[in-house]
């Protein structure tokens, strides 16, 4: 019999965005036991920004309601998302969560991108606390709509990937790229590098008016065939195993700084 976990659920578009409802139905009808705590905002290209903590400063949290989650609590925090991970994993929503759930975010967080995601960023939050993660993405929509229940039905399974891969001092955060199609024409789930550029990216900044504009650019550059921008351009799921904040594996950095000491 599969675990039923207590799963965080979150995103960075907002407490009411459909993608976030699409993967908390998802998990909930899989017998997991769910808590919604998402921005009540949207918070995209936040990564793990936590905001500003101040001590003596409440954070403002409102309580939802989703009538189709019968006993199911939903809050919106005036925050980062990854502000109300941190928050539950210090117990202020109840128990600590034995999972986070992030997404389902509109347009892929690939490459590069997941630096900058505040989906990718608030299950690495969990990660910091020892808690796995999963972090879901849908292909951008240039044409039609989004298919949030394709990319919702591979939640249940990530979920379950992401607890037994996790070891006490490392838990696993898998990133899971979704092709916006219907699930019938999805190819399969692949192995995915991370590419070098994302699905777009900013490739001019320009400030010659005063304020700051930026261009952005996406499809130009041929990725290689095995990142996860190429796979989801082909039609499979992409998914890639993150680390967080891991030391390096460079060294002689001391040894060059020291010499400053005696010049």
């Amino acid at each position: 019999m599969k675990r039923s976990l207590n799963i965080l659920v979150t995103n960075d578009d907002g407490v009411e965005s459909k993608g976030l409802v699409a993967l908390a139905r998802a998990l909930f009808e899989a017998g997991h036991r769910i808590t919604v705590v998402a921005p009540s905002r949207d918070w995209s290209g936040a990564g793990a920004s936590i905001g500003p903590i101040h001590l003596n400063e409440p954070i403002p949290v409102t309580s939802h309601v989703w009538e189709e989650f019968d006993g199911v609590d939903v809050y919106a925090i005036d925050r980062p998302p990854a502000t109300g991970v941190w928050a539950a994993c210090l117990g202020a929503f109840g128990e600590i969560p034995d999972l986070i759930a992030s997404g389902i975010n509109p347009g892929a967080n690939t490459g590069h991108l997941t630096l900058h995601s505040g989906t990718v960023g608030a299950a690495l939050t969990g990660s910091a606390f020892g808690v796995p993660g999963i972090a879901l993405s849908l292909e951008w929509a240039t044409t039609g709509e989004y298919q949030w229940e394709t990319a919702a039905r591979f939640a249940p399974a990530a979920a379950e990937w992401a607890m037994e891969a996790s070891g006490e001092l490392m838990p696993a955060v898998l990133n899971v790229n979704v092709p916006n199609r219907l699930f019938a024409d999805v190819l399969g789930v692949r192995e995915a590098q991370l590419a070098r550029y994302g699905e777009v990216w900013v490739n001019n900044a320009d400030r010659s008016g005063g304020d700051l504009r930026l261009t952005f650019e996406g499809g130009g550059r041929e990725p290689d065939p095995e990142s996860d921008v190429a796979l989801i351009g082909a039609g499979y799921v992409a998914v890639t195993p993150l680390v967080g904040i891991a030391r390096g594996s460079l060294t002689g950095a001391a040894e060059r700084v020291s010499k400053t000491l005696s010049t």
